[in-house]
């Protein structure tokens, strides 16, 4: 791995503090909180406020409502390890060698000789709110690498990367009852729904760090797989529906399949409002709602028979032939970079600040977090930080912002289970998606009129479209090169 810093993250955390610009002055002062809710394969469609009619999502819909709702949000990796890099550090996740999710152990791809993780000299947006005074604490899913193998080393630990607190999953996957959740140390398993039991830890934090500024990172694990099962309200508005079928008429699409598992991610999805209705109103049982930033989004989005697949950026065929494996892929394996699975709902309150109602339109993406949320609180950025994203806050304090790049940027690595090796270029018009893998996956999607990315164009021998390739291209290579994409060496001749 590259070398991140050329100052060690000790000596920039120490000099934040000697600057003078912390102080207990600071910690004690009128500091928003921030609630920051974050959810695990939760596409942009799972919510009445983006359209569907079929959702069943009272509580983010009014959350919505109170507050900014983005309906150009995206993550610049489809997949649950490099897009948590993204939201901690505001970079790629390719500058940290994070190409796809972390095995844990037990799992088959766990490999306790090379393990992966998060750079612990790595500096994350809850470090720096730690440094300036806020309490921080992580109840959920962290995803950025293992403590609980054979030899255990804990510097993945989310308490090594600004979390006072912790209590949840050690790795990528958990049941959705009866859980297996680390707390106070001990891992241990617990009884009930899952996303229930992270949310009581999380109103516990919530009622023990009242006196001081707080940052809580609410991770759950759903509407990841398995879905089932869930509460009976959950399930309830789903129970008759005749779920709606996303692109019907794709050829050979399962749609009974389709249905079935539509309903289950829904339900699944449906848990998670219900626990933020609980959350909601705790803030305001402790009357904190007033002075809390209330930031609601996902990992990534996620596909369910939209173009022939489910999952996200390493999708699936839900067709109901097999898609025979091939060099590069394993059977039915699909890798993409579909709108859909970058697509994920962001939701952000703050009364007296966002005007209630608030829809964003301008492109944005999980890099944004960091520097936005620094803002937000007037923490500091570290000396010497790169950060790739830019705040929002402007925009979402409703101020005329001149020259926003619209323009989309990104990659993911699939290493897993197939190869891919794919790098995206995306404007309000094309989206440019090349594969370093194998090209003949290459794909050209003219949004402006085709927005389900339906009719691949790559192959259109018009000038307009050879220039149009052209000049994506050159800027899916002028990204890479400014991020020192590994790929580039290997590629820039092709």
């Amino acid at each position: 791995m590259k070398l991140l810093h050329k100052i060690g993250k000790k000596w920039i955390l120490v000099s934040l503090l000697l600057s003078g610009l912390v102080s207990l002055t600071f910690a004690q002062s009128k500091k928003p909180n921030i609630l920051f809710i974050y959810t695990d394969d939760q596409a942009y469609w799972t919510l009445g406020a983006s359209g569907n009619k079929q959702a069943f999502s009272p509580n983010l819909d009014q959350l919505a409502s109170q507050g900014a709702f983005f309906e150009n949000a995206f993550v610049t990796t489809p997949v649950c390890s490099p897009s948590r890099v993204s939201l901690m550090t505001g970079q790629y996740a390719s500058e940290y060698g994070v190409l796809d999710f972390i095995a844990q152990p037990g799992h088959k791809l766990y490999d306790p000789e090379n393990p992966i993780g998060l750079d612990p000299e790595s500096i994350t947006f809850p470090e720096v709110l730690a440094q300036a005074g806020y309490q921080t604490g992580l109840v959920g899913k962290w995803h950025l690498g293992d403590w609980t193998g054979k030899d255990s080393d804990h510097r993945y630990h989310p308490t090594n990367q600004g979390y006072e607190y912790f209590m949840g999953i050690t790795g990528g996957g958990e049941s959705p009852i009866d859980p297996m959740l680390e707390e106070d140390g001990v891992v241990k398993k617990f009884d009930g729904l899952t996303v229930d039991i992270l949310t009581d830890r999380a109103m516990k934090f919530l009622e023990s760090n009242q006196e001081k500024p707080f940052l809580l990172s609410l991770h759950y694990r759903s509407p990841h797989g398995k879905w089932l099962p869930v509460a009976d309200e959950d399930w309830a508005p789903y129970e008759d529906m005749d779920m709606q079928v996303p692109h019907p008429d794709y050829p050979d699409l399962d749609i009974p399949r389709v249905k079935s598992k539509m309903k289950e991610y829904m339900a699944s999805s449906s848990g998670v409002d219900r626990n933020v209705g609980k959350l909601l109103k705790r803030l305001e049982d402790l009357s904190l709602s007033e002075n809390t930033i209330v930031i609601f989004t996902s990992d990534h989005g996620y596909n369910m028979g939209h173009n022939g697949i489910e999952h996200k950026g390493n999708g699936y065929w839900i067709t109901k032939q097999d898609h025979p494996a091939t060099e590069n892929l394993a059977i039915n394996s699909r890798p993409n970079l579909y709108d859909q699975s970058l697509h994920v709902p962001v939701i952000v309150r703050w009364p007296g600040v966002i005007k209630a109602g608030l829809r964003v339109k301008e492109t944005f993406t999980n890099m944004d977090w960091y520097p936005t949320v620094l803002e937000m609180t007037d923490a500091p950025i570290p000396s010497g930080k790169i950060l790739r994203g830019r705040s929002v806050l402007p925009i979402l304090k409703g101020e005329r912002v001149i020259n926003w790049n619209n323009d989309l940027y990104t990659e993911y690595s699939m290493i897993n289970y197939s190869t891919a090796l794919m790098r995206s270029y995306r404007t309000a018009e094309w989206k440019l998606v090349k594969d370093f893998q194998d090209s003949s996956r290459d794909e050209l999607y003219h949004l402006a009129v085709d927005p389900e990315e339906k009719v691949n164009l790559i192959d259109g021998n018009s000038s307009d479209i050879k220039l149009i390739i052209k000049e994506l291209t050159e800027s899916i290579y002028n990204k890479m090169k400014e991020v020192e994409d590994p790929l580039l060496a290997s590629f820039s001749n092709n």
